[in-house]
């Protein structure tokens, strides 16, 4: 068995979930469990609802709009027999909007998980039904009746042994069917709540889900040839990594490498499942594989960027030392707030951290620290990191910026700058 991982990109249109269809053809016979994120940019779209509706804002040209794109895509795919096959959408829509009247609670992250988890619904109804149609022996199953987290919404952690007892409905519907469409990014709580596992989570569900199958392998299909050494939006002249190892991939994952989750690789790695990063675009092409074997890490340098961020310097207002006590608490105000620290260095008298900027998170955390500390924050920033770099590489990073904060070692450095306006 095989689980293949299919993001917004690729089933953004008709077009694109065509491709996916064929793409499957090619391993017909197979058992395969398909995990599927929200089409396109739908989850934005949803997150905009969530913060109008926040707001006190109209929700309901948003919905109309986003009901549309979803009708579109179905016209074009199943021409006049579309309102014959969007029953399942549509009441999703209509339980959606039923949500949204609802009164607000006091969690605005759980607010978030029920409205925003349904961009992976809506998709997953429609490429099951566009797959049924095309006659595939297809199932569909619920990630929230499988996939069982805690209550720590936006970012929910996984319980093992409840997703575990889950993914057995996995096992028994392979008995008559040779694929099982299933959402990314999605779970629930022990309640029942809708719970999401963090932006870009579907990739975690597919190692998830390969962890408790079993399975043989995971290809995750990208419109990328495979694991590059850069983001092309960032750098010239990026080079595809044809094979690295599991701890070599978890570090640039930790550093931000935006084609795989960080949390993806270690239940693949705790049972040696090759990971595959493949092009839906060129499926014949060899792609990437990410496993054991760390004989070619070294070879060839990587380059990490990530934009807009933010870094914060914490000081006692007593100008005591920063000491254990100090960093005990402000990591537990991180820890309730939510946010993940990227660098962080610490002298006699403050405590820095490079964080993703998000207001949101960030003024709760201020709100935490003004009674003991006093702050002073960078915004607009970059965070640069090289993998294996040579001085020569360290030039090229840091050329035309204003370095803040610099960290190395043998194997990695990392700047925080501030881009020169040229």
């Amino acid at each position: 068995m095989k689980v293949f991982k299919f993001g917004g990109a690729s089933v953004k249109d008709a077009a694109a979930v065509k491709n996916v269809a064929s793409i499957l053809d090619k391993f017909a016979g197979e058992k395969i469990v398909v995990v599927v994120s929200a089409m396109g940019k739908v989850t934005n779209a949803l997150e905009e609802i969530h913060r109008n509706r926040i707001k006190g804002e109209k929700t309901s040209d948003l919905i109309k709009t986003l009901k549309q794109y979803h009708d579109t895509i179905a016209k074009e795919l199943f021409g006049d027999n579309a309102q014959n096959r969007l029953h399942r959408v549509h009441a999703l829509f209509e339980e959606m909007n039923e949500k949204i009247g609802y009164p607000r609670s006091t969690n605005e992250d759980a607010d978030y998980d029920a409205i925003v988890s349904y961009g992976e619904l809506f998709s997953t109804a429609l490429v099951h039904e566009y797959l049924s149609a095309e006659g595939f022996n297809v199932a569909f199953a619920d990630a929230r009746q499988i996939i069982r987290t805690d209550n720590r919404f936006r970012d929910a952690r996984v319980d093992w042994g409840k997703s575990g007892m889950g993914a057995e409905q996995l096992k028994a519907k392979f008995e008559k069917h040779d694929l099982i469409i299933i959402q990314g990014f999605i779970g629930s709580d022990a309640m029942g709540a809708p719970t999401t596992l963090g932006r870009e989570g579907s990739d975690f569900t597919a190692a998830i889900l390969a962890y408790l199958l079993h399975a043989e392998n995971v290809t995750i299909w990208k419109d990328v040839p495979g694991m590059l050494n850069a983001d092309p939006k960032w750098f010239a002249d990026t080079i595809k990594l044809d094979k690295i190892s599991f701890k070599e991939a978890i570090e640039l994952a930790y550093y931000g490498a935006s084609v795989i989750h960080p949390k993806t690789i270690k239940p693949l790695q705790n049972k040696n499942i090759p990971l595959f990063i493949k092009s839906f675009i060129h499926p014949e092409a060899i792609g990437s594989v990410i496993q054991e074997d760390d004989t070619f890490d070294h070879l060839v340098p990587s380059f990490i960027c990530k934009a807009n961020q933010l870094l914060l310097s914490i000081i006692p207002k007593d100008f005591s030392f920063v000491v254990e006590d100090n960093l005990r608490e402000i990591f537990d105000f991180l820890s309730q707030t939510g946010i993940r620290i990227h660098l962080m260095e610490n002298s006699a008298l403050n405590f820095s951290i490079c964080i993703d900027k998000d207001d949101h998170k960030f003024n709760r955390l201020l709100d935490l620290l003004k009674p003991k500390y006093n702050f002073r924050f960078n915004e607009n920033l970059h965070l640069l990191t090289a993998r294996h770099y040579t001085e020569e590489n360290i030039k090229m990073l840091i050329k035309d910026k204003e370095v803040l904060l610099e960290q190395r070692n043998r194997q990695t450095i990392r700047f925080v700058v501030r881009p020169v306006a040229v």
